[in-house]
């Protein structure tokens, strides 16, 4: 594929680097032959079972499929995407999150029929998916399990309990339902201060990353603070607004120093080096740790988010796989997507990730593999959300798809905190903001 990527003129700027192991799964194509380029998943061992699941499909309906998969680092696989809707040429499947499916909108096959099959058989899909998978009312892509994650807090619970004064554990119970009354966002920045003082800080990110636009945006989401409403109106400069970046100042304070560097894999070394009680993040760190140093894996404990005065919400992103206009074999490429989906397909992924991955179909978030992991065992039970008043939340909402990527893509939010938190007037870091979402709505 990366040979025959380059000749059609669609890789370009060393995307190809970002291409790994890419297995045909079947030699014999009667029923024709598909070519599917999936993100590059952190979790050893999930790529072998992904390959599996579309080996099955291939043997049974006779089609040969090659499968990429791309790694995310550097962009690859966005460049990727932008490289073959541009060229409307590539591979009939690509896989696609947040709102890429709608800034490529033009160049993707709606796949609404697909949809509707997929939610007879599987039941609603989260309200939060469902507004990113949509664009002006058309289903671009199918929300798949594999690779969409929750945030969560990965909390070292003795830690945290030692020096921050609280007990995730009796918090977030494993096999039973939350008991998180008290875990606010003033009870999150108490903790935070009293762990930073032990030497055991919080690490959480404050650069241009992927997990600081979700942290920081699930605590905008948390108190309500909208940037731009659904209509495009700019409402950056609210009440609300004002409050999330007063509370976002004392909280940077006990942020690591060099947190504006970091990227995302950054906490996750952080947790793993044993310095940090808590770090949001998927279960990701917690898998490498239980390779690399599971004294400290055995310590960890994946739960909810702090409580707002809005609610509380654990910052959502999920995977949809889409087929280009110009795929050659799209009724095969939409079968396979709905294979995907089938409830026995998802439960193997979310084993293969050991729990990172969640599905976006509600009725799923009943699989046994959050309450058996372990070490710990118990230690990812709270990762699904499972009732309670927590809700998958959309950073960068209620903004129209198109702008909303942009305040994403320009880390606005975490912009915000950090140049007031280094002493920028309030006025000044609004009126910066309200400028930019001006601009956006002229691009």
């Amino acid at each position: 594929m990366q040979g025959r990527l380059s000749r059609r003129g669609v890789v370009a700027g060393g995307v190809a680097a970002g291409l790994v192991a890419a297995p045909f799964v079947r030699g014999a194509y009667a029923a024709g032959t598909i070519t599917i380029g999936l993100w590059d998943h952190w979790v050893p061992g999930a790529n072998d079972v992904q390959s599996a699941i579309i080996k099955e499909w291939a043997d049974k309906e006779k089609v040969e499929v090659k499968v990429d998969y791309i790694t995310s680092q550097g962009n690859k696989l966005l460049l990727t995407l932008q490289a073959e809707a541009q060229a409307h040429s590539g591979h009939d499947i690509m896989e696609f999150t947040n709102w890429e499916s709608a800034q490529m909108n033009a160049a993707l096959e709606p796949v609404d029929d697909v949809v509707k099959r997929v939610v007879a058989t599987n039941g609603p899909i989260d309200p939060a998916v469902e507004y990113l998978g949509k664009f002006e009312g058309h289903w671009l892509g199918v929300p798949m399990t594999r690779g969409t994650l929750l945030l969560g807090c990965c909390s070292r619970f003795d830690m945290m309990k030692q020096y921050g004064g609280v007990d995730v554990q009796e918090l977030y119970p494993a096999g039973k339902p939350a008991n998180d009354a008290s875990w606010t966002w003033d009870a999150f920045l108490a903790a935070a201060e009293k762990c930073q003082k032990a030497g055991y800080g919080f690490g959480l990110p404050l650069g241009s990353t992927t997990d600081t636009n979700q942290w920081v945006g699930a605590l905008f989401l948390a108190y309500g603070a909208e940037l731009m409403d659904a209509k495009g109106n700019v409402t950056v400069k609210s009440d609300k607004v004002k409050q999330v970046l007063e509370y976002g100042k004392r909280l940077v304070a006990f942020c690591p120093g060099d947190a504006t560097a970091w990227d995302d894999a950054s906490n996750n070394k952080w947790l793993i080096s044993g310095k940090g009680a808590l770090i949001f993040n998927p279960p990701s760190a917690w898998a490498v740790a239980k390779r690399d140093a599971p004294q400290v894996a055995e310590k960890c404990w994946t739960h909810g988010f702090p409580i707002g005065p809005a609610g509380r919400y654990n910052p959502i992103l999920p995977r949809f796989y889409g087929t280009w206009k110009s795929s050659k074999n799209k009724p095969a490429a939409k079968n396979l997507l709905e294979f995907l989906t089938l409830r026995q397909n998802a439960e193997k992924q979310v084993a293969a990730s050991q729990g990172y991955d969640i599905p976006p179909y509600p009725k799923f978030n009943d699989f046994k593999t959050w309450d058996e992991e372990g070490p710990p065992k118990g230690s990812i039970s709270h990762y699904p959300i499972r009732g309670g008043d927590q809700k998958a939340g959309v950073v960068c909402s209620p903004a129209p798809p198109l702008i909303a990527a942009q305040i994403w893509a320009q880390s606005i939010q975490a912009q915000m905190l950090v140049r007031y938190a280094k002493g920028e007037a309030m006025e000044k870091t609004l009126d910066w903001a309200a400028r930019e979402l001006e601009g956006f709505k002229r691009t």
